[in-house]
């Protein structure tokens, strides 16, 4: 074996578990599981109106299809026809009203994936139209929101923004995102005695998809089960919106007696499922000459679209992460949760955080722009910690020292002085292609903003051969967790990780469960995990102990051998059968909570989060001016994983996350029509970044003896979402190779090429 194969324990580079069959098609991802006998596929009709009165459907046209075996209506649904993931009144079809294009109003069975979508494409739905409201701008008019608005204050912001030397006032957007996973939304349903339902999905919850299911079927939530083993992507998109996809199968299921498969088409996904809420902020700063900001008042304007969703998540994270890395003594910052004709958004990777930051940054780059002074001079001028503040407005205190060091060091990473004065000789001489240098720090909290879903349970057994079977609340979809937890258990157990066996994350092995989200997978279920195996690690303890006539306390378990009372020793899979011998139970359940996290609601303070990463990034453009085409030439990162787990996935994971984030901020944009209509439905109008785009020169580098200072599990940090957030690093290269500090996200060639024409 390879040195990366045969390495053990916590802090190895281990590759991902399923590396070798992802490289060689051998990975079953849901599509790929034989189709049980019977299978019948569905399909959905979509409303192509954003507004509407709805009459009743007229099934005919598609039941009169060959191979059409059913039309689903909302008169179908035996429980519920709600498929709300928070609060209630989320019609899974529409009834009566329409809310938006790509609603779905209708679920069509056939014989044949084919037949479906005919049948559905048969349907004439009947809709008389209503005026519908698809601006933020509309809805804050008309004060439609989707919960109430949430605000955080600190001090006399009025009072301070009256004294402040010098004041400023900014408006700009960022736009939406769609996620794009590789493997699009599918579940399937089998039904079997009892009213039982057995669903394959592809969701990062697989118990709220249990949840929703029940509902729908008007069953208890344990004649569902549902099981994962691996998604195509999700990044956020498969939280909530694959309850409903699995509920819809399942209604098939149930109607119908037999297995049902629905596999949404590209088009069809991305016009039905939520994206990256869109985001519009308005701001008025005080400061001083020096760049220090001492008062901000500043509205952030989430895009909900028609329904809540976790919008309340969304924009409680944004409201939090609204200072970044910064500290401002007088602070007053409203939330609104817009409610629009459009499709309903929901959580993407960094859930909120990405778009709170921005404001912070905008004001850093326009405050810095009046005063003619280096944006990086003025962000650090109001780092948290040190001679500012080191409480966040809520109250949770940020680590000046860690902001600090990461800005320090990735800025002696990318040689900053040195490339500054390279891209200054290179406009010089250039008039028509411009180089710009832009940079980022952040402090992203880690934890659910409801307290509640920071839960964990596993489920580990030891055969009496010693391998060991492992089961856990978190689902795998490409991000490494499956591997990092099987590595926590080898630790525990002090055996080769090849001793583990991953399987598939079931509701029938570890009940309620919280998402795969908020970057706390390995956080939450690695110590679950660790709990359940150390129960067992305990129990045969004390059989060796007792065979050896020594305390359980010198019992040691290292490299597939466990040893103790001197020159005793035996190998892990003898004492495994030995314990089995003395009756000795080797299965357990482990469960975690996150401890000292609290939140008030009613005042807006409290320790909503464990623990911050930090990160910093420097990123240097090229910009074509007479087209307003651009390329990013390099990134060097730093990220802050405390004490890394596998630095071998860890930092697989800070490279997707920054291109992700560079997609965001600078090629993926959404597009909807003036009737509510989006019509950037697949990769031939909706850009991605592709392998060309990411920079030529990235340098990543995670942050050196830096142990996490709270008790999470190996003293590891969480990886998935902050690094996303390292891309804004490129939107303000962007604004300064054209010597602006005004530019909306994304960034695309249009928007860049109007920003230097004034636009």
């Amino acid at each position: 074996m390879s040195q990366i194969q045969s390495a053990r324990g916590m802090g190895a580079s281990l590759r991902h578990d399923s590396a070798l069959k992802h490289a060689t098609g051998e990975a079953r991802f849901l599509d790929d599981i034989p189709e049980p006998p019977g299978l019948l596929h569905a399909a959905l009709c979509l409303s192509p109106v954003a507004h509407g009165r709805l009459s009743p459907i007229d099934p005919a046209p598609a039941r009169a299809l060959p191979g059409v075996a059913a039309v689903l209506l909302p008169g179908d649904v035996p429980g519920l026809n709600d498929i709300a993931a928070a609060g209630s009144g989320e019609a899974m079809l529409a009834e009566g009203l329409v809310e938006f294009a790509g609603q779905p109003l209708a679920i069509v069975l056939g014989e044949t994936r084919d037949a479906a979508i005919a049948g559905a494409a048969a349907l004439k739905p009947q809709i008389a139209p209503l005026p519908p409201v698809l601006t933020i701008e509309d809805a804050i008019a008309r004060e439609a929101w989707v919960l109430p608005p949430q605000a955080i204050t600190r001090g006399d912001p009025g009072t301070a923004l009256a004294e402040a030397p010098l004041r400023l006032a900014g408006e700009f957007r960022a736009g939406g995102q769609e996620h794009f996973y590789l493997e699009g939304q599918i579940a399937m349903a089998v039904p079997g005695e009892d009213g039982d339902m057995l669903v394959y999905s592809s969701t990062q919850h697989p118990t709220e998809v249990q949840h929703v299911v029940a509902r729908v079927l008007g069953c208890d939530h344990n004649r569902v089960m549902v099981t994962t083993r691996r998604m195509g992507g999700g990044f956020g998109g498969k939280e909530s919106n694959a309850s409903w996809v699995a509920a819809a199968a399942a209604l098939g299921a149930r109607r119908t007696g037999r297995p049902v498969k629905l596999r949404l088409s590209r088009k069809a996904d991305i016009a039905a499922t939520g994206k990256r809420h869109p985001f519009l902020y308005r701001w008025t700063a005080g400061f001083d000459p020096t760049g220090r900001v001492l008062a901000l008042d500043a509205i952030m304007a989430a895009d909900a679209g028609h329904s809540l969703d976790i919008t309340g998540g969304v924009i409680f994270r944004a409201i939090t992460h609204a200072l970044n890395c910064c500290d401002v003594p007088a602070l007053s910052v409203r939330a609104l949760a817009c409610k629009t004709n459009t499709v309903s958004n929901t959580a993407f990777r960094g859930f909120g955080g990405p778009q709170g930051l921005l404001l912070m940054e905008d004001v850093v780059h326009r405050v810095a722009k009046s005063l003619g002074l280096p944006p990086e001079e003025v962000r650090a001028r109001n780092f948290a910690g040190g001679e500012n503040g080191a409480a966040t407005p809520y109250g949770q205190e940020l680590e000046g020292d860690l902001i600090r060091r990461v800005w320090a060091e990735v800025k002696q990473d990318s040689g900053w002085d040195a490339k500054r004065a390279e891209i200054t000789a290179f406009n010089a001489q250039h008039p028509y292609l411009r180089r710009g240098l832009g940079s980022m720090a952040l402090a992203f909290g880690i934890s659910f903003g409801q307290m509640h879903m920071n839960q964990a349970g596993a489920l580990v057994h030891v055969y009496a051969d010693g391998s060991i079977r492992l089961n856990h609340g978190g689902t795998e979809m490409g991000q490494g967790l499956f591997i990092k937890i099987a590595q926590v258990v080898a630790s525990v157990f002090g055996v080769d990780v090849e001793r583990i066996g991953i399987t598939a994350t079931s509701t029938a092995e570890v009940p309620n469960t919280s998402p795969t989200a908020a970057s706390t997978g390995s956080d939450l279920n690695g110590w679950a995990a660790h709990a359940a195996a150390g129960a067992i690690r305990g129990r045969m303890a004390e059989v060796a102990a007792e065979e050896w006539g020594i305390a359980p306390g010198e019992v040691e378990f290292a490299e597939g051998r466990v040893t103790g009372g001197g020159n005793r020793a035996m190998g892990f899979g003898e004492l495994a059968k030995l314990s089995t011998m003395r009756r000795v139970s080797l299965s357990a359940t482990g469960f975690y909570k996150t401890p000292d996290i609290h939140w008030d609601r009613a005042t807006m303070t409290g320790k909503p989060f464990f623990y911050f990463s930090y990160g910093a990034a420097v990123a240097e453009v090229a910009v074509d001016t007479l087209t307003g085409e651009h390329r990013c030439l390099s990134a060097h990162l730093v990220q802050d994983c405390g004490r890394s787990l596998n630095p071998a996935v860890d930092i697989g994971q800070v490279e997707g996350a920054f291109v992700q984030g560079m997609g965001w901020l600078t090629c993926e944009e959404l597009w909807w029509d003036a009737e509510g209509r989006l019509r950037t439905l697949g990769p031939a109008t909706y850009k991605i970044p592709g392998s060309r785009d990411v920079p030529p020169v990235l340098k990543t580098r995670l942050l050196a003896d830096a142990p996490a200072r709270s008790e999470t599990i190996f003293r590891s940090k969480a990886v998935g979402e902050p690094p996303l957030m390292l891309a804004t690093a490129v939107w303000n290269a962007l604004k300064d190779a054209i010597g602006t500090d005004r530019l909306d996200a994304p960034a695309t060639p249009e928007r860049v090429l109007m920003a230097i024409r004034g636009g």
